[in-house]
């Protein structure tokens, strides 16, 4: 919301966002029950020109410039070797953590998290049944086809049961200025209502 209020463009809220990660770092429950769980966030930002994925764990954070085809993002770290942008400690945190040789190539997601990036769009979890879907449609996206997919329960994109997804956005951001951007947001904590 801050990289909205603060930014006019996609790369700016991207900067608004990581200074603000840089200062204050992130935290809290992400439920409302009782349960304490904190997991590090993720997030597509766009603006008519370009879009970004952001990254995150801790204050480190990598973003990764989309330049076309489809991208999408999920409850895990997708970045792996295509880095745009970085925290500048980064990579050295990594090394003092004995978590990369410094000698490999640099793959975020498969350093700070416990997923086997190899897995990751073969796995049938929610970012690889996302891409599916949407490389399934892929050239021809319209915005009911993006609410076609994100109400699916079957992928697990629309969760149900101890985490639900509460609602869902779809935004159309035409290149040409003149034309108005329109934004769709649920109006009910589940978006296949």
């Amino acid at each position: 919301r801050l990289g909205l209020e603060r930014a006019d463009t996609a790369e700016k809220a991207l900067t608004v966002i990581v200074d603000l990660l840089e200062k204050y770092g992130q935290g809290g429950n992400c439920m409302e029950s009782h349960m304490a769980f904190r997991y590090h966030n993720s997030f597509l930002i766009a603006d008519r020109k370009e879009a970004w994925v952001l990254e995150t764990s801790g204050k480190y954070w990598a973003a990764e410039k989309v330049e076309g085809g489809v991208r999408n993002i999920s409850n895990q770290l997708s970045i792996t070797t295509k880095i745009d942008r970085e925290h500048p400690e980064l990579k050295e945190y990594a090394k003092s953590k004995g978590w990369w040789d410094g000698k490999k190539e640099f793959d975020f997601a498969a350093t700070y998290s416990y997923v086997d990036t190899a897995r990751i769009t073969a796995s049938r979890g929610r970012y690889c049944e996302g891409y599916k879907l949407l490389n399934k449609h892929k050239g021809s996206i319209t915005s009911e086809i993006m609410m076609e997919i994100l109400r699916d329960k079957e992928s697990g994109i629309n969760m149900e049961g101890g985490f639900m997804t509460t609602g869902s956005m779809v935004s159309v951001l035409p290149e040409n200025p003149d034309l108005p951007c329109i934004h769709f947001f649920t109006g009910t904590p589940d978006p296949a209502r």
